[in-house]
């Protein structure tokens, strides 16, 4: 059965005629080409290169963005691509993400003309793929602490380094690359075949495998002084890249939430047990759906409030935290909870929701931890940081 999606709320009487069509479009894409072959991706633990000439003819790269083929869409419109794509997949949702927010975003907002307009059309057409090099092995949570150095070289300068945990490392043409400089932390331009720079895949993931994962390996590469970022000064540009992907999770796990819900829902009803009865038709089956669907409502009203929050100007980073933060917890529970519903057989393959369950676990830890947000939010209600 095709996907009806999930409005207790009425929520649909909240967006606009372009809103909806995004979201259909988006959803069909997703129900006829990502559907039929994301289960055997992530069992195969490979990502379906296939699609990347589709999602582009959609728009779906920097879909939030304007200018250099780009889209140009509202928030909320991108907020609704990042949803129907996560309810295909975490992974492939991850893909569209990074590839838009954090590495067509920071070209826009702090390259260089000759930078936006050699890799951004690229970038948006899926020619080129991009990733984005900040989390370092010693690093994670605190990238303040990054070891990654550039240091200036006559005209250029000289990277030495190492990043992990890269989504689309081995796949990308373009990395953006942040470290430290005498002058703070910059961000750089560095393409594949650059002497010195390689990127080799993590292996034995059991969570995202449909998303290709690197460790990024910087020794003595050397750049023209034209790959630096000239806009990006300071960590918090490599942060602001951050937000835009953090708004487009709190979207994307929507998808991933109401999956898990439609799924145990449809099985619950068509399942009996006990004197021929559904198992819908019992008290404590019926709580969990009522947690589920409330708490999906409210996480639906969170997105969109924080879209068109966006849209003005208005959304502070805190708030994307609370966003991320709420979202991801909530899908993850629905999906624990789905899982419960179906007994032995939400462990299967056959269903959706074990596959949801793993890579919302690891959706919780990147883009910022549950734990760090939590501080995010603690800083912003009482004014004083307790990261320390």
């Amino acid at each position: 059965m095709a996907f009806q999606g999930f409005d207790y709320f009425r929520i649909e009487s909240m967006l606009t005629e372009e809103e909806l069509l995004v979201r259909r479009t988006t959803r069909q894409f997703v129900d006829d080409r990502l559907l039929p072959v994301i289960r055997s991706c992530y069992s195969d633990g490979r990502f379906p290169m296939e699609l990347i000439p589709e999602m582009a003819e959609l728009g779906l790269f920097g879909a939030n963005l304007e200018g250099y083929g780009c889209a140009g869409m509202s928030q909320t419109e991108y907020g609704l691509i990042m949803q129907e794509i996560e309810r295909g997949d975490s992974g492939v949702r991850s893909f569209v993400s990074v590839q838009g927010a954090l590495v067509m975003y920071p070209l826009l907002a702090f390259g260089s003309e000759e930078q936006k307009s050699k890799w951004l059309p690229r970038l948006q057409q899926g020619k080129s793929i991009g990733c984005f090099g900040l989390t370092e092995p010693q690093f994670g949570s605190n990238p303040a602490g990054m070891l990654t150095r550039a240091v200036r070289d006559g005209d250029g300068w000289v990277l030495n380094g190492e990043k992990t945990w890269i989504t689309n490392g081995s796949l990308a043409e373009v990395a953006i690359v942040w470290a430290r400089t005498e002058e703070g932390v910059r961000g750089f331009v560095v393409e594949r075949g650059t002497p010195g720079f390689t990127a080799s895949d993590i292996h034995g993931k059991m969570s995202m495998r449909a998303s290709v994962t690197s460790s990024l390996s910087l020794v003595d590469v050397r750049l023209p002084d034209s790959a630096r970022l000239p806009g990006a000064r300071g960590l918090k540009s490599a942060l602001a890249c951050l937000s835009q992907a953090r708004f487009g999770i709190g979207w994307g796990v929507l998808g991933a939430a109401m999956d898990c819900f439609e799924t145990a829902r449809q099985y619950v009803i068509a399942r009996k047990q006990f004197d021929d009865r559904p198992l819908a038709s019992h008290q404590l089956v019926q709580e969990k759906l009522a947690w589920m669907a409330t708490e999906i409502t409210k996480g639906q009203l969170l997105a969109l409030h924080a879209g068109r929050l966006k849209d003005q100007g208005k959304l502070e980073p805190a708030h994307i935290s609370m966003l991320k933060r709420n979202n991801v917890a909530m899908a993850l529970e629905c999906a624990r909870l789905s899982r419960d519903l179906l007994g032995a057989n939400g462990i299967m393959d056959e269903y959706p929701i074990m596959r949801h369950m793993c890579n919302l676990e690891t959706v919780k830890t990147y883009e910022g931890t549950d734990h760090i947000h939590c501080l995010v939010i603690g800083e912003a209600v009482t004014g004083i940081p307790a990261y320390r």
